[in-house]
This record gives structure tokens, C-alpha cells and sequence, in this order.
């Protein structure tokens, strides 16, 4: 039963961290990626498709993504998406390709960036520690329901504690690294 506990709530603090981890591979850094552009949707016949699935995308180099339609008509539905969404960088179209030039980052913008990373760390710390506070509550409710003693409840709560410590923990080491790549030049 105790372990049961544990295994549920390590995973849901493990996904709490992949999530952060996915939400942060869409913060753009001075450096192109893939990743930016898997969020937009684009029109395709009347149903809104991710871009990935009407076009292949990939990088040229550091600083460039290219999107090629597979498709000649989606051209420009797919320039008009890049150009409604919050990327905030301007496509260049040339014949069936489509080129997305990433600028590099101001050093205000990077600090501006480095304080949402900030944040999305914070929220994922918030996620982890619902986790950790469901978590003792189902032991507290095993206690009262007297399955378990209360050395077995102190045991639980420290060990919760500990898993709690290290995925707080691993958070504070993605928003890091997240951060120093973005304060690169």
C-alpha cells in the first residue's frame, strides 16, 4: 500500500519534470530548433493540422529552420501560421521553402527569458509539491483507517520528503541549464 504511494507520486513528479522539460524546449534561444515549431497549427483544408504533419521541418544550420510543404498550395497557409504565431520571427519564402532566420537575442529579452524560465521552474516545484501534499494525505488517511502504525506513517512522510527533495532538486538543474543556455552568447 505505502509503496504504492511512493510509485505513484515519484512518477507524477517525474512527469512534472518531463513536462517542464517540454515546456522549456519551447522558449527560443539564440540557437534554431525544431522544437519551436511543433506547437502551430496549420490550416489544411478546413482542419487545423500541426505543421509537422503538412510539412518536414528541419535545420540548415544554427540559426535556421526550414519548412518545406509537402504540398505547393500549403505555402502560404503555412506562412500564415508561422506569422500568427508567438515565435516572433518573420518567414522568408522561396519557391517551396520556407526559411525562419533566428535573430540573435538582445540581452534584455535573455533576462526577460531567464525570469519565464524562472517561473515555469517555480510551477513545476508547485506540481511536485501537490504531488508530495496528496501523497501524505493518503498515508494520513491510511493511519486513521488504522492500516498502518505510525512509525510506518513517519517513515512514509520522510521518504515522500526525500522524493519530493530530488525532484525539486532536478527542477533547480533544468531551469539552470535552461538558463545558462540562454545567457550564452
Amino acid at each position: 500500500m505505502l509503496n504504492d504511494i511512493k510509485n505513484d507520486a515519484q512518477t507524477r513528479m517525474g512527469k512534472s519534470i518531463d513536462s517542464l522539460k517540454h515546456d522549456l524546449t519551447r522558449i527560443r534561444t539564440g540557437r534554431a530548433s525544431t522544437a519551436l515549431v511543433d506547437g502551430i497549427k496549420v490550416s489544411y483544408y478546413g482542419a487545423d493540422m500541426p505543421l509537422t504533419q503538412v510539412a518536414s521541418v528541419s535545420l540548415a544550420d544554427a540559426r535556421t529552420i526550414i519548412v518545406t510543404p509537402w504540398e505547393k498550395a500549403m505555402v502560404a497557409p503555412i506562412e500564415k501560421a508561422l506569422m500568427a504565431s508567438d515565435l516572433g520571427i518573420t518567414p522568408t519564402t522561396a519557391g517551396t521553402v520556407i526559411r525562419l532566420n533566428m535573430p540573435p537575442l538582445t540581452e534584455e529579452r535573455r533576462r526577460d527569458l531567464a525570469k519565464l524560465v524562472g517561473h515555469e521552474g517555480e510551477n513545476a516545484k508547485i506540481a511536485i509539491r501537490n504531488v508530495r501534499r496528496d501523497a501524505l494525505q493518503q498515508v494520513k488517511d491510511l493511519l486513521k483507517e488504522k492500516q498502518i502504525t505510525e512509525d510506518e506513517d513517519r517513515r512514509a512522510d520522510d521518504e515522500i520528503q526525500k522524493l519530493t527533495d530530488r525532484a525539486v532538486r532536478d527542477v533547480d538543474a533544468v531551469v539552470k541549464a535552461k538558463e545558462e543556455e540562454l545567457m550564452a552568447l
